[in-house]
């Protein structure tokens, strides 16, 4: 069970949801719906000498799901490891990492909290775990990816104190999201 500090988040008078480990089966291999809805685009304008990164209204709103997806391979390896948000035994989140020693480097490779249970702190708990073991792991920087029209999720990232380190204009060519423009942002903790 992860320390109580950071691992319960008030809920009520009487529920409350708890942090760990994945342990079981059905931890390991919960998928949870990924949707968002943003006001807000972050432009990735080029210049001569690089880019700029710009945040910029939309009008209409957009509703992005994304695609079901399958959970990674069921076996864990000894650098990747789930936290879990659970109500009760309901997986309400989760953020799934992956740590490589080569550049001691901690990425999240996905993090999800229910559409119900969000805006209650349970992702900064979620990432506050990954970062916990991050440290554990040696790791220099924590780092992500994620599409510059989410922009709810990066503001959230920022207020944890990540920051743009880089962009991908062509990984998303030939996918559903045709057009996004893959945003790389990182936290150093040295």
């Amino acid at each position: 069970m992860i320390s109580s500090d950071r691992g319960t988040a008030e809920r009520g008078a009487a529920e409350a949801i708890t942090y760990r480990v994945a342990e079981s089966e059905r931890d390991r291999s919960a998928v949870l719906k990924g949707d968002f809805i943003s006001k807000t685009v972050f432009k990735v304008v080029g210049s001569e000498g690089g880019f700029t990164i710009r945040p910029a209204r939309l009008d209409p709103p957009v509703h992005k799901v994304f695609p079901d997806g399958e959970p990674e391979d069921d076996e864990a390896s000894e650098g990747r490891r789930r936290f879990v948000a659970l109500d009760g035994e309901l997986v309400c989140g989760y953020v799934d990492t992956e740590y490589e020693p080569w550049n001691r480097r901690l990425i999240i490779a996905d993090i999800e909290v229910a559409g119900p249970y969000r805006g209650r702190g349970i992702g900064r708990t979620l990432m506050s775990c990954a970062i916990s073991w991050a440290q554990e792991c040696g790791a220099g920087h924590v780092w992500l990816e994620v599409t510059n029209i989410n922009a709810p999720a990066i503001r959230a990232y920022q207020r944890m104190g990540f920051t743009f380190c880089g962009l991908d204009t062509s990984l998303y060519s030939g996918t559903e999201s045709e057009g996004e423009t893959a945003l790389f942002m990182s936290l150093f903790l040295d």
